[in-house]
């Protein structure tokens, strides 16, 4: 069966900015951190394609440098609270009683809070910095998607192969993961991908208050925050971070939907 037309447009927009990030170095002039003094806020030309920061430093080079950045961050924040949720939802589904309750509670004290104001919390404790910035992503977004986890699991349960294979004795460990657990991937990763471009945006957001990537380092979010000193004297330091952003959560929203319209919506809910 042909992928439906918006994923198939998420995967071509996904796949020229991956093929960017890739060959950009390649194609850049100069290295991203790279100062030329001389070259202070230059428009973009043949020299320097997307201009020049308050430090000379090559904006496209910048740019491709933070895409790369941005994309592995939120692939890393996607894989680690998709763990996370899967594992919990597929515990809590399984052992019930006292786990169940306990979980459960967790989940919804955790879902009562925004996830925006979690991550500012984490932040906080910990201090601003990358590493610290994905943990409060993945902190701020496994609940959610465990509540539907378990909630398949809880389904799956009542398949006659997973009966059967509780009347024969399996443990219940191998009943998770050989029979639970190859039931509910599939719906759970149209779910959880639906969470790709939120995790992106937010990324974004925390970097561009300065809790994330520090600089001199590159990273879209963290550019666009450094870059609002100079909205006037050189407008162009914003136009590129900010594209890049909305292409990559536009890549990844078009992929979540189509594949969500494909399974339907019974799967997302």
């Amino acid at each position: 069966m042909a992928l439906p037309l918006p994923v198939r447009a998420g995967l071509l927009l996904l796949g020229f900015l991956a093929l960017l990030a890739l060959l950009g170095p390649v194609l850049a002039r100069y290295p991203a951190n790279e100062p030329h003094y001389g070259d202070k806020l230059l428009p973009p030309g043949a020299e320097y394609w997307f201009g020049t920061d308050q430090y000379g430093r090559d904006q496209f080079s910048r740019v491709v440098h933070g895409l790369r950045l941005s994309m592995m961050s939120a692939f890393a924040v996607l894989a680690g609270s998709a763990t996370i949720s899967v594992l919990v939802g597929l515990g809590c589904g399984l052992y019930g009683g006292r786990l169940d309750r306990m979980v459960t509670r967790l989940v919804d004290i955790v879902l009562a809070l925004p996830g925006l104001v979690l991550a500012l919390a984490v932040v906080g404790l910990f201090g601003p910095g990358y590493v610290n910035l994905l943990v409060a992503l993945v902190v701020s977004s496994w609940a959610a998607d465990a509540r539907i986890a378990r909630a398949l699991t809880l389904d799956a349960r009542t398949r006659p192969s997973v009966i059967a294979a509780q009347v024969a004795g399996v443990s219940r460990p191998a009943l998770g993961f050989r029979h639970l657990l190859p039931a509910i991937l599939p719906p759970f990763l149209v779910v959880t991908t639906l969470r790709l471009g939120g995790i992106v945006v937010a990324m974004a957001g925390l970097s561009f208050l300065g809790l994330g990537v520090q600089m001199p380092e590159a990273e879209l979010g963290a550019m666009l925050g450094d870059a609002r000193r100079f909205i006037t004297a050189a407008p162009w330091l914003l136009v590129a971070p900010s594209v890049a952003i909305l292409a990559l959560a536009a890549a990844a929203n078009l992929i979540a939907e189509g594949l969500r319209d494909r399974h339907g919506d019974r799967t997302v809910r």
